[in-house]
């Protein structure tokens, strides 16, 4: 049997949503019709909505009526906007201890000799300033296949997935207080990260980010070779003395083996991206269902992008058991509104154009779309952008909505895996992590099967339930970390993509 035209999700909700396009006169609930036509992943008004009411989603407010709505008629961004409204914080009044599961899952890693599993195994190039990029992105150049001659330099060392240049557009001309120690954090961390065998950070020598500063306050000392372009004598003989560096490790980078670790040993990235109306109905969501698998194996997963949790995190603070933890998310989101007032901005700025084309109307709706993610553990733990959280389960970081800062923040934090779930079809990577991206609708999945890992669309299409998409997410993850590429791998995705958070005046 056909699925149904519309998707309602709580019994309480005024909308529906349009399971592919409906035409005016299409039955969307007992007695009402479409009066005009509703594009797929969009809402439908099911009961009269007076102008200045709550509109639900979710059995959740997702905006307000800008003038009134009859029956039948399409809701978006004419008659939908943002709105001031109470939130019962109620925190803890929902946490419940986690069940795990008797006999955990276990994937093939990359044990390092400190004891930390890896899911890739590259050697890492990074820069202490856009001033030395060019010089990384020389040295990687000498250890990349030739797309005409098939020449590869990595050939008689399989075990090493690539050298990675990760470079960026600041580390000078900034404060020396939070923008300075943002962009160390970040660096530090990936710096440590386990999926980097090695590491040569690369600076020029007069910058704000000076090399022998970092080093000290990351304590990177023993864990990466610095190289200053001035003190090497210019960009020749740093390339030359960076290559050869990597030739020299390139044997020990590549004496690995792939062992089985428990899933405890995984830290997945949350991330959705280029969202329409069907992200919360079926990929955000089976993801949530997957999160539930990992946490409950003993894994972490980290839920960021404050923006686009805003309007929703009262139904994580009512998760969480701490309530200092639930306070401090609170305490996020009146940070971001104090410092979208000053930039001039809004916090409803966030949906994007794309958002809104397929069917997402304010970043209420997005955001009780984007929390689904998380699923529904305890939320143990609100860390800082690119800060190494100290337990497992299920983590809050503070980053941008912003895809490409809130990942290499996630990352930088220890995530050895992405799952990014994404609608309107974003292509992504983020080395050294392997990516997999999660398409939300069938159409989109045949459209760009090439960039998309899983389809999640099964779900609207009623051949599958959330609960067996999420764990085939799961299966995915599993198979993902023990070493079959994903997608974005395939394109070699992954290091354009590394973007730290910019905050703060650049001078």
């Amino acid at each position: 049997m056909a699925p149904p035209v519309v998707i309602r999700l709580h019994d309480t909700d005024s909308v529906v949503i349009a399971r592919a396009t409906l035409l005016p006169g299409t039955e969307v609930a007992p007695g009402v019709a479409a009066s005009q036509r509703i594009p797929a992943g969009h809402k439908v008004a099911v009961a009269p909505i007076a102008k200045g009411e709550a509109v639900r989603r979710y059995g959740q407010i997702i905006g307000f009526a800008t003038s009134d709505v009859a029956p039948g008629q399409h809701v978006h961004v004419h008659n939908l906007g943002m709105g001031d409204f109470s939130r019962d914080y109620a925190f803890g009044v929902d946490a419940k201890p986690t069940e795990f599961v008797a006999e955990p899952a276990t994937f093939m890693g990359i044990r390092r000799a400190d004891g930390r599993v890896a899911t890739r195994n590259y050697i890492g190039l990074l820069t202490s300033v856009n001033c030395s990029a060019h010089v990384a992105e020389l040295v990687a150049m000498a250890f990349r296949k030739n797309p005409l001659t098939g020449e590869n330099p990595l050939a008689e060392f399989p075990n090493v997935d690539g050298v990675v240049a990760l470079t960026h557009k600041t580390g000078c001309g900034m404060a020396q207080g939070e923008p300075l120690a943002l962009l160390r954090r970040t660096l530090g961390g990936y710096a440590r990260h386990p999926n980097f065998s090695h590491v040569v950070m690369l600076g020029l020598g007069c910058e704000v980010n000076q090399l022998a500063g970092m080093i000290q306050e990351q304590k990177l000392a023993g864990r990466m070779r610095g190289m200053d372009i001035q003190e090497m004598g210019g960009s020749r003989k740093t390339v030359e003395a960076a290559i050869a560096f990597v030739r020299e490790v390139l044997a020990e980078a590549n004496n690995v083996v792939r062992v089985p670790c428990p899933v405890s040993e995984l830290t997945v990235a949350l991330q959705c991206g280029g969202s329409d109306g069907y992200s919360g109905v079926s990929a955000n969501p089976a993801l949530g269902v997957a999160s539930d698998l990992l946490v409950r194996h003993g894994g972490s997963v980290i839920l960021s992008e404050t923006p686009e949790t805003y309007g929703a995190e009262h139904l994580l603070t009512r998760r969480a058991p701490d309530r200092a933890v639930g306070e401090k998310l609170v305490g996020l989101m009146r940070w971001w509104e104090a410092y979208t007032a000053r930039e001039g901005a809004e916090m409803d700025s966030n949906p994007s154009p794309g958002n809104k084309a397929g069917g997402l109307t304010t970043i209420l709706e997005k955001s009780m779309g984007a929390m689904a993610k998380a699923g529904s553990t305890n939320l143990v733990e609100v860390v800082g952008y690119a800060e190494w959280p100290t337990r497992k389960g299920f983590i809050f970081m503070d980053t941008p909505g912003y895809d490409p800062v809130a990942a290499t923040g996630q990352v930088a934090g220890g995530a050895n895996l992405v799952a990014f779930t994404t609608g309107r079809g974003s292509v992504f990577g983020c080395k050294p992590a392997p990516s997999l991206k999660l398409a939300t609708n069938s159409a989109m999945f045949r459209r760009m099967e090439e960039d998309m890992d899983i389809n999640c669309g099964t779900v609207t299409d009623g051949d599958e339930t959330i609960a067996e998409c999420g764990a085939r997410i799961f299966d995915l993850f599993l198979r993902t970390a023990s070493g079959e590429p994903s997608k974005s791998e395939l394109f070699d995705f992954g290091a354009a993509e590394f973007a730290p958070w910019v905050i703060g005046a650049t001078m």
